[in-house]
């Protein structure tokens, strides 16, 4: 497992310096820049404005700007703002992650939480009433769009029955402690249910179906007929044989959470990465734009590996050499 681990850490320097292209290749290939499209001070002489985008390096070949940048991330620079008067892309980034995380996290929470007992019940009693409802549950998961089923969340819970706040993370400034937590917690069920629910969706048919398939195989039936019990057949071989492509999943959603987050988060105004994200993008602030890609392609890699390593802890019988 040890070798294992330093190959792949190793195989990741080049995964990520294809990923810097990538994602510097397909912030450069936007049109316009941030001064583009924007209603400038017609009191200021247009020239300021191209010494402005000569200081930034805009005009720089691109082979030269992608050198400059990829040497300022390897420096842990990630530049500086364009269109946020300057400021750190570090602090811009800092002040939001851990709303986003919070958020991926109880997303996820509820995602695991829901999805596994209902895929577990849905294959043990298939074709039940309870079956029936989670399958169409789960195409109405998969249908709707996000954006759409937080609006109607909004509408219902927010404004109708007035429930849970429909935008920001804090109702308090002064709240500290436990009361701190509740406080986020009220203000993330809304945007979390929003967030978990194609999630919630997907994970609930893979478990239903990978339950359904190791219940078919000769080792569940020799089991059943040595007399043991139906709890520990289902819960000691069932599961954790069923749970390996779930790992596979989860390691894609670690990315998969925070950029699913940018349409979620701009639904309900909150102040997290997506927000971020999507005002840079229509300031075109590259440097912003390019730091969070980055960054969710490395979570994304990270994921992968940490799901690698779960394998071998849920099955022994997986093994690298």
């Amino acid at each position: 497992m040890f070798q294992y681990l330093i190959r792949r850490i190793l195989i990741f320097i080049p995964m990520l310096f294809l990923l810097t292209v990538i994602v510097f290749g397909l912030a450069k290939a936007a049109p316009g820049d941030p001064f583009t499209g924007k209603i400038l001070d017609p009191s200021i002489d247009p020239e300021v404005y191209e010494q402005r985008k000569e200081a930034l390096g805009l005009n720089d070949p691109v082979p030269v700007q992608y050198f400059h940048w990829i040497s300022s991330i390897a420096k842990g620079d990630l530049g500086e703002s364009i269109t946020y008067n300057g400021r750190s892309v570090q602090d811009l980034i800092g002040e939001r992650l851990m709303n986003t995380i919070y958020l991926g996290t109880f997303a996820l929470a509820i995602t695991l939480l829901v999805a596994i007992p209902i895929g577990l019940y849905s294959a043990k009693h298939p074709y039940s009433l309870l079956d029936y409802s989670a399958t169409a549950f789960g195409f109405v998961g998969l249908a709707v769009p996000n954006f759409f089923f937080g609006l109607i969340a909004i509408f219902v819970f927010a404004i109708s029955l007035g429930w849970f706040p429909a935008q920001g993370t804090i109702s308090s400034v002064d709240a500290t402690g436990f009361a701190l937590v509740l406080d986020r917690l009220h203000h993330m069920i809304l945007p979390g249910l929003t967030l978990g629910l194609a999630g919630t969706a997907t994970y609930m048919r893979y478990m239903r179906s990978e339950v359904l398939d190791v219940l078919g195989s000769d080792y569940i039936k020799t089991a059943k007929a040595k007399g043991m019990s139906e709890t520990s057949i289902l819960y000691k071989h069932t599961l954790r044989n069923a749970i390996i492509p779930i790992i596979t999943l989860l390691g894609f959603e670690f990315g998969a959470l925070l950029s699913g987050a940018v349409i979620t988060e701009q639904v309900f105004n909150y102040p997290g990465l997506g927000t971020l994200f999507i005002k840079s993008i229509v300031n075109r602030d590259y440097p912003v734009v390019m730091a969070i890609n980055l960054l969710l392609g490395i979570t994304i890699l990270v994921g992968n590996l940490l799901a690698d390593m779960l394998y071998s802890a849920v099955d022994p019988r997986i093994r690298y050499e």
